[in-house]
């Protein structure tokens, strides 16, 4: 049976290794990103290793664009979509009164409306009882920073929007789950990119709490 996983925010890092390691479970994996270069080298590493991808350009921050882009998947991929990984942020330094509101705004399209946007695309398409929303959470829902406000706010928007979507989904046998990752995301650590890629793996096996914290024991 074909699977699909479509992520949102392609780039290295979490991304890639997400879409290795569903790609190596046998998903087929399309990738969503503003940068036509990053995607067409994604799409070359992920080859490389067998695995079906196919890069898209799309912009989070536009609703028009980022409807596009799922509808280039859906017409390239078809119509049914097993995961979505909304891993797209906006990381701007800042403190509150510094940062200008425009900017903040923008931030907030990327790191939380954007989410949206894509969950209500996306939706009539998720396969249900096996289908899967994960959304990339941050420690900074938890614990805010004032040097990265903008971002502070958008993880506490986005793990909100993750709770609310749980709420009215999971009777309707669509599974929505959100990776707080409690630290800072570096390669040969317990904070790599292919472990975390495993935990949200696993989160759509399991489907259980909405939430999952990833923290060092």
């Amino acid at each position: 049976m074909n699977k699909t996983i479509v992520i949102i925010g392609a780039g290295k890092g979490i991304s890639y290794e997400a879409a290795k390691n569903f790609g190596l479970k046998g998903y087929k994996v399309a990738l969503i990103s503003r940068t036509l270069s990053s995607l067409q080298k994604l799409e070359s590493e992920l080859a490389a290793q067998g695995i079906t991808a196919k890069g898209f350009q799309g912009d989070v921050s536009s609703v028009s664009s980022l409807k596009d882009a799922l509808s280039a998947v859906r017409a390239e991929f078809g119509d049914e979509i097993e995961v979505l990984l909304y891993n797209a942020a906006s990381i701007r330094p800042g403190q509150p009164t510094t940062i200008r509101t425009e900017d903040f705004v923008y931030d907030f399209k990327v790191n939380v409306a954007g989410a949206l946007s894509a969950v209500q695309e996306v939706l009539p398409f998720i396969k249900k009882e096996t289908g899967s929303i994960l959304l990339t959470g941050g420690g900074l829902a938890l614990h805010p920073n004032a040097d990265v406000a903008s971002l502070s706010v958008g993880k506490a928007g986005l793990r909100n929007l993750a709770h609310s979507l749980h709420q009215e989904l999971s009777s309707k046998g669509v599974y929505v789950g959100t990776l707080t990752i409690n630290g800072y995301v570096q390669e040969d650590t317990y904070f790599s990119g292919d472990k975390i890629a495993e935990a949200l793996f696993m989160m759509h096996e399991n489907k259980g709490d909405v939430e999952v914290v990833y923290r060092e024991a």
